[in-house]
Formats: C-alpha cells, structure tokens, sequence
C-alpha cells in the first residue's frame, strides 16, 4: 500500500491522497471521490508521465484501501 496521505476536501467532497510515483518516485496528488466505493482506473504520472494503475476503496467515507502500481509494459 503507497498511500501515505489522505484528507476530505470539504468544498469538493473528494478525497486527495497524496504517494510516490511507482516510476519516478515523485510526490503527487490525486482526488478521489468517496461516492465510488470502489474503483481501479489509469492514471498517468503529472511528473514522468508514465501510466500507474490505481486502486482505492472506501468505507464509511475512510480510505481502506490505497494502492498505485506501475503497469508493465
């Protein structure tokens, strides 16, 4: 599990959750929206670009599960 951080953002209703990229090792953010109890999707790196697959869920409004993975290619 990579996320290290996550807080509700009050005016949004979304959740940011801040971890390393699995490529760069950057620090970056993404917002996540606790109405979807579960997903997985793509997102690409703001840093390096490249595309991790990342998966949460909720429970209860709380992140119980966080994880970025790079997606081999």
């Amino acid at each position: 599990m990579h996320g290290v951080h996550g807080r509700l953002n009050r005016a949004m209703e979304l959740v940011e959750q801040s971890f390393n990229c699995p490529y760069c090792g950057a620090w970056i953010t993404v917002l996540l929206d606790p109405s979807v109890p579960a997903q997985t999707y793509v997102e690409d790196c703001e840093v390096c670009c490249n595309p991790m697959e990342v998966t949460y869920a909720f429970d209860d409004g709380d992140i119980t599960v966080f994880e970025a993975q790079s997606i081999e290619q």
